[in-house]
């Protein structure tokens, strides 16, 4: 399996290879449609210039002048037709030229060899040292027309500058391939680095500094990892917390269980014991049944996004239930119960929203010493229904109101004290009012009460960031 690194780099180069084929290709394509159009009719200006020249200094010896002209970097060949040739300048490393041609330039016609000389699509062709490669003009020296083959010696004109774009190209190619393999490494290095952090949190470290600085979008994906990598290690916190609680929860009926039902088994007891025991035995049950209820509860919750029932109800009668379902509690108490119900019709899940409310209830009613009173407000908006439960009961500190909704959290001196808590009723209401986009909150003051306050969406449910709030003090 070929790594990203190797890809890349190969990835790269055959970009470059790809991109300078098709420059090249392009180039040939100007060269043959601008250029070479463009070097014959200079260089043809050039032969036309000797000849008239020539023809206006026709003192000067031909070959002489001739000579002159090859040593300002040109070739020349001049003959007559019946074999009579002579070169002048630089070599031609091709002398074949068609005695046709030789005939046309006698006649007097000028040869536009460059222009029609067959290259194919390589620019090249305009440095072949071919005869057929030239400007043909007739020239007339002692009353006799000879052909005068003209063009560039490629050799003294561009023999630096060949040698000059070689070392270019050479040089480029190299630095290229170079700069490939280290900008190959540096695009690599924080996938490396990711790739080593993700084995380190599949083997259950969380703690992975991923020293990636930059602000593109692998800074992006780095920084967006070393978040995840830190979520994951706060989710695996609080599993390995729940799971802590859930046995140690679990653990201490267990135990009052066993230890009872060793007792009943000894012959030495009383029936007032036996009975005794039986009661706290029973007790313990229902304290174990209720805890793996709640645990169900939640853990159904937990697998859901979205609610899957909707009722249209009253709430104003579920509250009615559930005030008539607790009387005996709260009568025991002498507690004064504050309603002010209106008639709200609401569409959610019943059974889950009677089982917020007697969750708040249950606590405010626990809570709130005897002989005080506990308030009931269920009205509505055009927008949300909000209901609020206030006790006068010890109330919450301020640094334990932020914890309350976690799972089985205790606040020292208020449930810690109570028996049969076991820490999950709020976290099920708060997970039960964000499946309904509501929210909960709360404002507690120590000695003075509690109020918790829930708000649900009225119409139709639609996707929100549903939160709980936390206000101290309470006025």
């Amino acid at each position: 399996m070929k790594s990203l690194y190797t890809r890349i780099v190969i990835t790269m180069l055959v970009v470059i290879l790809s991109s300078s084929l098709l420059g090249f290709f392009f180039a040939n394509i100007y060269y043959q449609v601008k250029l070479k159009p463009f070097n014959d009719e200079k260089i043809t200006e050039m032969a036309k210039a000797v000849q008239k020249f020539y023809q206006t200094n026709e003192s000067v010896p031909l070959d002489s002048y001739l000579e002159n002209v090859g040593t300002l970097g040109y070739e020349l060949y001049l003959t007559d037709g019946d074999g009579n040739s002579r070169y002048f300048g630089g070599e031609f490393r091709e002398t074949y030229l068609p005695e046709k041609t030789v005939q046309q330039v006698l006649a007097g016609e000028t040869y536009h060899g460059i222009d029609t000389f067959q290259t194919g699509l390589f620019i090249t062709g305009f440095f072949d040292n071919d005869v057929r490669n030239t400007i043909g003009v007739p020239v007339e020296s002692d009353g006799k027309t000879m052909a005068l083959f003209l063009r560039q010696d490629p050799e003294r004109q561009f023999g630096e500058l060949r040698i000059f774009f070689a070392m270019i190209l050479t040089f480029t190619s190299i630095i290229s391939i170079l700069l490939v393999l280290i900008s190959g490494r540096y695009i690599v290095n924080p996938i490396v680095k990711l790739t080593n952090a993700t084995k380190q949190i599949r083997k259950g470290n969380y703690d992975v500094g991923l020293q990636v600085r930059r602000k593109d979008e692998i800074g992006q994906l780095a920084d967006s990892f070393a978040k995840m990598a830190g979520e994951l290690e706060k989710s695996e916190a609080a599993r390995q917390e729940f799971v802590a609680n859930v046995s140690h929860e679990l653990q201490s009926p267990l135990t009052s269980m066993q230890g009872f039902a060793t007792l009943l088994g000894s012959e030495t007891l009383t029936a007032t014991e036996r009975a005794e025991y039986l009661a706290v035995l029973s007790e313990e049950t229902k304290r174990l049944s209720s805890l793996t209820k709640q645990l169900l509860t939640l853990a159904s919750l937990d697998q859901e996004a979205e609610l899957r029932k909707k009722d249209v109800f009253q709430l104003e009668t579920q509250w009615r239930q559930l005030l008539q379902m607790t009387e005996w509690s709260w009568r025991a108490k002498e507690l004064t119960m504050d309603m002010e119900l209106a008639e709200v019709t609401y569409t959610g899940d019943a059974e889950l929203l009677y089982q917020v409310w007697s969750n708040l209830l249950t606590n405010a009613i626990k809570f709130t010493p005897k002989g005080g009173t506990i308030r009931i407000r269920l009205h509505e908006t055009a927008s949300e229904v909000r209901v609020e439960v206030e006790d006068s009961g010890i109330g919450i500190s301020d640094a334990e109101i932020p914890n309350i909704f976690r799972r089985f959290y205790k606040a020292n001196q208020s449930r810690s004290r109570e028996e049969g808590s076991s820490g999950l009723g709020l976290s099920i209401s708060k997970k039960i009012i964000d499946l309904h986009h509501g929210t909960i909150f709360v404002e507690s003051k120590l000695g003075k009460g509690t109020t918790f306050t829930v708000t649900l969406p009225k119409t139709k449910f639609v996707k929100s960031d549903s939160h709980s709030v936390y206000k101290t003090p309470l006025n």
